[in-house]
């Protein structure tokens, strides 16, 4: 076995949180007791920390449900199955977007959708980064193609944020919302964000849409987290967060929802958005790029534009980009 697959071999049997002997390890494992030396720095190396143990064994610190294709293929909806074109699950990438954006150039069919157990270059919007231990949340991405203009995909954010809306409500979230145009909350704290990118391929337009959610945040990772957060160990206790679960719900919301947008765009969805929307009715501070407007948000409008009523009672519309919102005290 290659380097990294000894590492993954060691993983998937670490993997149950139970202790390990070593030479349960090398047996099970068929390698040498230098070759399970070097695949523990490796996990460590990853952010994950196999335990030594007085009787010369290891383990985690607690069990990791790692993703697994076949499980999450099980979870699958026939619709979803029909539209999907692939599912890729990896233990590590610099991003699933930037994956998917380059197969996007190599004339990849839309319906992919590429997973990871971690990323080390994993972002969000407005360049900032995201923390993506390995295996602490869910980390993935969907292709898509679009015939028609870019305009045509005005809302998509907002309507990507509702299929990950739907899929935690059915895993059990009953107060997530929706922070205008991309922010997954949980009372007033931040679960996951989203990332549209795109471009065109194929002679069509394509949308790589990359969706990370907090599962189980180390804290000393959580460190370089700079707003309130929350995960899903918090909200559902580890018995109520199976990642495998989850993708699969997630992808399957994906799919409806991005089908439907084919038809009716973000219009037929806004009411829907309405019931998320976390931002309805409050003093906010936009940043745009050269300047700051403040105002009470009204709502989107059919295009997923935000609406920003002024001191002065004039309503303005908004569309996302570089655009930053933030609450007023």
């Amino acid at each position: 076995m290659t380097d990294t697959a000894l590492e993954q071999a060691l993983l998937a049997v670490l993997a149950d949180g139970a202790a390990h002997t070593e030479r349960e390890l090398v047996e099970r494992l068929s390698m040498d007791p230098a070759a399970l030396a070097q695949a523990v720095r490796a996990l460590r190396d990853l952010g994950l920390e196999p335990r030594g143990l007085p009787s010369d064994g290891y383990r985690l610190a607690e069990p990791l449900e790692l993703l697994d294709r076949q499980r999450i293929a099980a979870g699958l909806s026939d619709e979803t199955r029909t539209r999907l074109s692939r599912l890729e699950v990896y233990p590590l990438l610099d991003s699933t977007n930037t994956y998917l954006l380059a197969r996007a150039g190599e004339e990849w069919p839309g319906g992919a959708v590429c997973l990871a157990e971690r990323q080390h270059a994993g972002r969000g919007r407005l360049r900032r980064s995201w923390v993506s231990p390995f295996g602490a949340g869910l980390f993935g991405s969907l292709l898509w193609r679009f015939d028609g203009q870019p305009a045509a995909l005005s809302g998509l954010s907002l309507a990507t944020g509702i299929a990950v809306a739907r899929s935690l409500r059915a895993l059990g979230v009953t107060e997530v919302g929706l922070k205008w145009p991309n922010d997954v909350l949980w009372r007033e704290r931040k679960l996951g964000g989203i990332l549209l990118e795109s471009g065109a391929s194929a002679g069509t337009l394509h949308v790589v849409a990359g969706i990370g959610l907090n599962v189980s945040l180390p804290r000393q990772a959580a460190l370089a987290i700079d707003q309130p957060w929350v995960d899903l160990r918090e909200i559902l206790g580890v018995a109520g967060m199976s990642r495998n679960r989850l993708a699969a719900l997630l992808i399957n919301e994906l799919v409806e929802i991005f089908g439907r947008f084919e038809q009716g765009g973000f219009a037929d969805l806004a009411q829907e958005w309405a019931g998320f929307d976390l931002m309805a009715g409050r003093r906010v501070r936009l940043r745009l790029p050269n300047a700051a407007v403040t105002g009470i948000v009204r709502g989107v409008d059919a295009s997923g534009a935000l609406l920003l009523e002024s001191a002065d009672g004039r309503v303005n519309t908004y569309l996302g980009g570089e655009i930053g919102l933030r609450l007023e005290p």
